[in-house]
C-alpha cells in the first residue's frame, strides 16, 4: 500500500511540473527575470517550510557538519542554481513540449550515475541487467525519436486559436512556433540542465542518508538556492523594475514555483527518493511530456502527435522495466 503512495506521490510532482512548464513559459516571455523567479520561489518555500521544519523534526534534526553542509551546498547548485537557470534559459529558444521530450533522458542519466557510483547493481549476463541495458539505450534514442518524428496528427487541437498569445507568431494550423527558435542552443542547454538534475537526483539519495530530517533538509537547499541566485541576480538582474512585483501571470508563476514546486514538490521527491532511490523518481520523467502536450494543446493551441505520445508512453513502460530488482 506504501509503494502506491510512492507511486501517486510522483505522478502528482510530474503533473505539477506539467503545469508549471506552461506558466514559466509564459511568464518568461511577458518579462519576468529567470535569477528574480529563482529568488522569490526559493523565499516563499523557505518561509512556508521553515515553521513545520522547526516544529516536527526538532528531536531528529542532526547537527549541520561541514561535510553534511558541503553536500547540501552542492545539492542546491546542482538542482536549483545550475538546473533552473540554464533549463529557463534554453526554454527561451523552444516550447516547452519539445523541452520535456528531451528531458527522457533523464531516466537513463540517472540510472547510468547510479550504476557509476555503485547505487544500482547490473548483470549484463543476466535477463533483467539486458533489460536494464537495453532501456537505457533506448530511452536515449528515443528522445530524438520524439523529438524529431512527429507521425500523423491525432487532431487538430483542442482550440482553433492560443487561449494566451505570448508573442507574435506567424503559426498556421494550430503549431506553435516561435520567432527566435534555435533547436540546437535549446537543447544544448536543456542536456546540460538534464545532467545536473540527474546529479541532483543521485546527491539526494546521499544527502538523505546523513541528514535524514527532510523538511528541514529542504528548508536548507531553498535557503541556500535563494543566495546563490541572489548573487548571480547582482550581475544579471540589476534593474529595480525587474523586481517589482504586480497582480499578473508573473506573480501567479512566482506563488505556484515556491508553493507547489520548491515546497510541495521538492519535499514529495526528497520522501520517494529517501525510501525508493534515486532512479525510481527519474523514472517518471516521460509522464510529464503527457500532461505538458495535453496543456500546450489547450493553452498554445499545439497539436497532438501520434509519434509523440506513442514514445512517451513507450519511456514509461521501459523506465518501469528497467528499474525492476536484478536477481
Amino acid at each position: 500500500m506504501k509503494n502506491c503512495g510512492f507511486i501517486v506521490a510522483m505522478v502528482v510532482v510530474q503533473f505539477a511540473y506539467g503545469g508549471s512548464n506552461i506558466l514559466i513559459k509564459i511568464a518568461l516571455e511577458r518579462g519576468l527575470n529567470q535569477f528574480v523567479l529563482i529568488v522569490y520561489r526559493h523565499i516563499i518555500a523557505m518561509l512556508l517550510l521553515a515553521p513545520p521544519a522547526y516544529v516536527l523534526e526538532r528531536k531528529e534534526r542532526p547537527s549541520l557538519s561541514v561535510s553534511v553542509f558541503g553536500k547540501i551546498f552542492l545539492l542546491s547548485s546542482l538542482g536549483t542554481t545550475i538546473h533552473l537557470n540554464v533549463y529557463y534559459a534554453g526554454l527561451a529558444y523552444t516550447s516547452p513540449t519539445v523541452a520535456t521530450a528531451l528531458g527522457n533522458v533523464i531516466p537513463s542519466l540517472t540510472f547510468v550515475m547510479a550504476v557509476l557510483l555503485r547505487m544500482e547493481k547490473v548483470k549484463i549476463k543476466s535477463a533483467k541487467g539486458g533489460a536494464k541495458v537495453l532501456g537505457t539505450v533506448i530511452c536515449i534514442g528515443g528522445s530524438l525519436v520524439f523529438t524529431f518524428w512527429r507521425g500523423g496528427f491525432q487532431s487538430k487541437g483542442f482550440v482553433d486559436r492560443p487561449l494566451i498569445n505570448i508573442h507574435s507568431t506567424n503559426a498556421s494550423h494550430g503549431e506553435f512556433r516561435h520567432e527566435n527558435e534555435s533547436w540546437i542552443k535549446g537543447s544544448a542547454l536543456f542536456l546540460v540542465s538534464y545532467i545536473a538534475w540527474s546529479g541532483w537526483l543521485i546527491l539526494q539519495a546521499t544527502a538523505s542518508k546523513v541528514y535524514p530530517a527532510q523538511l528541514s533538509l529542504n528548508v536548507l537547499i531553498c535557503f541556500i538556492a535563494s543566495l546563490q541566485s541572489s548573487v548571480l541576480a547582482l550581475f544579471f538582474a540589476r534593474n529595480p523594475l525587474l523586481w517589482k512585483l504586480q497582480w499578473n501571470v508573473q506573480l501567479l508563476t512566482i506563488i505556484y514555483s515556491g508553493v507547489v514546486l520548491s515546497a510541495l514538490v521538492y519535499y514529495l521527491q526528497t520522501w520517494c527518493i529517501s525510501n525508493k532511490g534515486p532512479v525510481f523518481a527519474a523514472m517518471f520523467t516521460p509522464l510529464l511530456l503527457v500532461f505538458v502536450a495535453l496543456f500546450s494543446a489547450i493553452v498554445f493551441a499545439e497539436r497532438l502527435h501520434l509519434g509523440r505520445q506513442f514514445t512517451a508512453i513507450s519511456y514509461f513502460l521501459t523506465s518501469v522495466k528497467k528499474i525492476s530488482p536484478t536477481k
